[in-house]
């Protein structure tokens, strides 16, 4: 009855989904099929900040800088590359609040206040609206608002760049060197608002060339 779409209350279908234990994977299918989307939010709140441990060791096995966040940004699991960006190796608890609120990633971030500051405000900006019953994000922006420096940047730019996929931006790397990053983004299954980033970084003054886009073969 629920996956016919006989019952669409979305209080309904989660007090079925807990009276009846579901997993998350469950969760995300029983929306599908009975209105044809994925849920709003995780069934369970410990969904969003937690991700499988395999995903540590497919970021040990990666060259490249690579690190998973929760929706809040707040750290998961990075590789040692991605450490490696940072003075000492030592990666900020939180990555939102580091890069808008930190003095010193305005050294790292080159560019920061044109390159960094509006893309990563409008990432913040739209997982405030996404989560508006998150109480951490709506904490972060608070901050965020109340910092003579960043607010009123945060208050003017309207950037659409919600989704940095293909992004190239310069970065100031505390090992390499100045260079820039093209960044690839990947979203953990269930585990809803979390998301992932391959960091390339290429050293140099300009930024390399975009690898064209890739598609399936369309004759298949």
């Amino acid at each position: 009855m629920l996956e016919a779409g006989r019952i669409r209350s979305p209080a309904l279908m989660e007090e079925v989904a807990l009276l009846l234990d579901f997993t998350e994977q469950e969760w995300v299918k029983l929306w599908l099929y009975a209105r044809g989307q994925h849920p709003p939010k995780p069934l369970y709140p410990e969904t969003g900040q937690a991700v499988p441990g395999a995903w540590q060791e497919l970021l040990d096995g990666q060259t490249h800088m690579a690190y998973i966040t929760d929706r809040r940004w707040r750290i998961v699991a990075y590789n040692t590359a991605f450490a490696d960006m940072f003075p000492h190796g030592t990666v900020p608890d939180n990555l939102m609040r580091w890069m808008v609120l930190d003095p010193s990633a305005r050294t790292t971030l080159t560019g920061w206040e044109h390159h960094w500051a509006p893309p990563v405000l409008a990432q913040l900006r739209a997982a405030v609206a996404e989560y508006s019953d998150d109480k951490g994000l709506a904490d972060l922006e608070k901050e965020v608002l109340a910092d003579p420096v960043i607010g009123p940047i945060y208050t003017a730019s309207w950037s659409a760049n919600v989704y940095p996929n293909g992004d190239q931006r310069p970065l100031n790397h505390t090992s390499l060197g100045p260079g820039w990053v093209t960044i690839c983004t990947f979203w953990p299954g269930t585990a809803q608002g979390a998301r992932g980033l391959f960091l390339i970084f290429h050293p140099g003054e300009r930024r390399s060339p975009r690898a064209p886009m890739l598609m399936a073969d369309q004759a298949i």
